[in-house]
């Protein structure tokens, strides 16, 4: 025990490694604002400070980032390009209509290489063979489209 109390700053520098090599397993963002804290309680050795404004100089700053830094770092970590998957994908994308849709007839398009069946948007147009239409909604297994020249 006499050691540590000879080498504080070291020992403070040691937990402070040893939190920062944690950190790296969990990903947390915990461990390393506590590293931080530990920091600052070297940082307070170094000044010759006496133990307990060591400690609480660390326990503060730790908190601080804990309460202040970690969670708009948290944020802009979590932070990404939202990923569509399956079908949501295909929502926008323009298509070419291979079979006329109209009221009472499911066409078909070619949609991203595909062939689709398709119903018309607004249930009253009816979209002729070679037209381009865009997917505004997708049921089970049939893209719901309307012409790209009544968008608007």
């Amino acid at each position: 025990m006499e050691w540590f109390r000879d080498h504080l700053w070291e020992t403070w520098l040691g937990v402070g490694i040893l939190l920062g090599i944690a950190e790296m397993f969990s990903l947390d963002l915990i461990l390393i604002m506590l590293a931080v804290g530990s920091g600052v309680g070297m940082l307070a050795a170094l000044a010759g400070l006496p133990f307990a404004a060591q400690v609480l100089m660390a326990a503060g700053a730790s908190v601080a980032m804990l309460a202040f830094v970690r969670p708009s770092a948290v944020r802009r970590l979590r932070v990404g390009p939202t990923l569509e998957q399956g079908h949501t994908k295909l929502i926008g994308e323009r298509a070419l209509v291979t079979e006329a849709i109209s009221t009472h007839q499911v066409g078909r398009i070619k949609l991203a290489g595909e062939i689709w069946s398709a119903q018309s948007y607004d249930t009253s147009a009816s979209i002729e063979v070679g037209e381009t239409v865009e997917v505004l909604q997708i049921k089970g297994a049939t893209a719901l489209v309307m012409p790209v020249g009544e968008l608007g």
